[in-house]
Protein backbone atom coordinates (compact mmCIF):
# COMPACT_ATOMS: atom_id res chain seq x y z
CA UNK A 1 0.00 0.00 0.00
CA UNK A 2 1.56 3.28 -1.14
CA UNK A 3 1.97 5.70 2.11
CA UNK A 4 -0.46 8.35 3.23
CA UNK A 5 0.74 11.71 4.10
CA UNK A 6 -2.42 13.40 5.37
CA UNK A 7 -2.69 12.69 8.81
CA UNK A 8 0.97 14.15 9.15
CA UNK A 9 0.18 17.11 6.85
CA UNK A 10 -2.32 17.89 9.19
CA UNK A 11 -0.10 17.81 12.11
CA UNK A 12 1.90 20.06 10.26
CA UNK A 13 -0.07 22.87 9.49
CA UNK A 14 -1.95 22.69 12.96
CA UNK A 15 1.80 23.07 14.42
CA UNK A 16 2.24 26.16 12.02
CA UNK A 17 -1.04 27.90 13.16
CA UNK A 18 -3.02 26.88 9.92
CA UNK A 19 -7.10 25.84 10.93
CA UNK A 20 -9.52 24.05 8.88
CA UNK A 21 -12.28 26.66 7.57
CA UNK A 22 -14.67 23.89 5.81
CA UNK A 23 -15.25 20.94 3.96
CA UNK A 24 -14.79 21.41 0.71
CA UNK A 25 -16.37 19.59 -1.86
CA UNK A 26 -15.81 15.77 -2.55
CA UNK A 27 -13.11 14.41 -0.75
CA UNK A 28 -11.21 18.03 0.20
CA UNK A 29 -10.86 20.11 3.01
CA UNK A 30 -10.61 24.26 2.90
CA UNK A 31 -7.57 25.35 5.11
CA UNK A 32 -6.91 28.76 6.11
CA UNK A 33 -2.73 29.76 6.27
CA UNK A 34 -1.97 32.78 9.11
CA UNK A 35 1.22 32.88 7.31
CA UNK A 36 -0.21 34.13 3.31
CA UNK A 37 -3.38 34.96 5.08
CA UNK A 38 -4.99 32.68 2.32
CA UNK A 39 -7.12 29.81 1.57
CA UNK A 40 -6.45 26.23 0.26
CA UNK A 41 -7.74 22.94 -0.62
CA UNK A 42 -6.14 19.81 1.25
CA UNK A 43 -7.35 16.13 -0.06
CA UNK A 44 -7.96 13.12 2.09
CA UNK A 45 -5.73 10.65 1.28
CA UNK A 46 -2.73 12.07 -0.04
CA UNK A 47 -0.68 9.40 -1.58
CA UNK A 48 2.22 11.54 -3.54
CA UNK A 49 5.04 13.43 -1.43
CA UNK A 50 5.04 15.93 -4.07
CA UNK A 51 1.21 16.89 -3.68
CA UNK A 52 1.82 17.08 0.63
CA UNK A 53 4.74 19.69 -0.40
CA UNK A 54 2.84 21.00 -3.28
CA UNK A 55 -0.05 22.37 -0.10
CA UNK A 56 3.00 23.00 2.84
CA UNK A 57 4.07 25.56 -0.01
CA UNK A 58 0.65 26.95 -0.45
CA UNK A 59 0.34 27.67 3.55
CA UNK A 60 4.00 29.29 3.44
CA UNK A 61 5.71 26.06 5.11
CA UNK A 62 8.66 24.32 3.79
CA UNK A 63 8.91 21.44 2.60
CA UNK A 64 8.66 18.52 4.52
CA UNK A 65 8.33 15.24 2.56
Amino acid sequence: MAPQFDRELRELLRAAGCAMVRQGKGSHEIWHSPITGRNFAVPIGIPSRHTANAILRQAGLPKAF
